[in-house]
């Protein structure tokens, strides 16, 4: 794709995983009932997102507390009073749960934040083990004296 726009258009999954200090993805060119999963700009001086892209959207996070406090996406939108802390919706577990609806209509946007928690982390590790295990692929370090 020759930008960015052209490569969400019509889409109905939108992936953002990069470090941007600027926003790659401009609320405008968000199709009505996309869903987005924004899993880099994990600081809180870096963003993915423009303003409007996280207030037009239902946003759920892995982790409220450090949305509240590490996310830039979530700060500029905040700091820019196009959204309250009230936006969070709740966390992904809550949404698991079926504590929280993410979406109510099928035009809604939906947005998952995620800045990482340990959990992913090791679901990976462990994912990559097993692999390794079974392919028979990989070294074996000690980790002891």
């Amino acid at each position: 794709m020759a930008t960015p726009q052209a490569a969400v258009a019509g889409a109905d999954l939108i992936c953002t995983t990069t470090a941007s200090r600027q926003p790659i993805l401009e609320g405008a060119w968000i199709a009505p009932g996309a869903h987005i999963n924004a899993v880099g700009a994990c600081f809180a001086a870096t963003r993915e997102l423009d303003t409007p892209a996280v207030a037009c959207a239902r946003l759920i996070v892995d982790r409220k507390e450090s949305t509240l406090n590490e996310s830039g996406d979530f700060l500029f939108a905040r700091a820019d009073g196009a959204i309250t802390d009230d936006h969070i919706l709740g966390e992904l577990g809550d949404l698991l749960l079926g504590h929280v609806t993410a979406r109510r209509s099928s035009d809604e946007v939906t947005l998952f934040k995620s800045l990482g928690i340990a959990i992913e982390d090791l679901a990976a590790a462990h994912y990559i083990y097993t692999q390794a295990i079974a392919q028979n692929v990989g070294v074996s370090v000690p980790l002891g004296p």
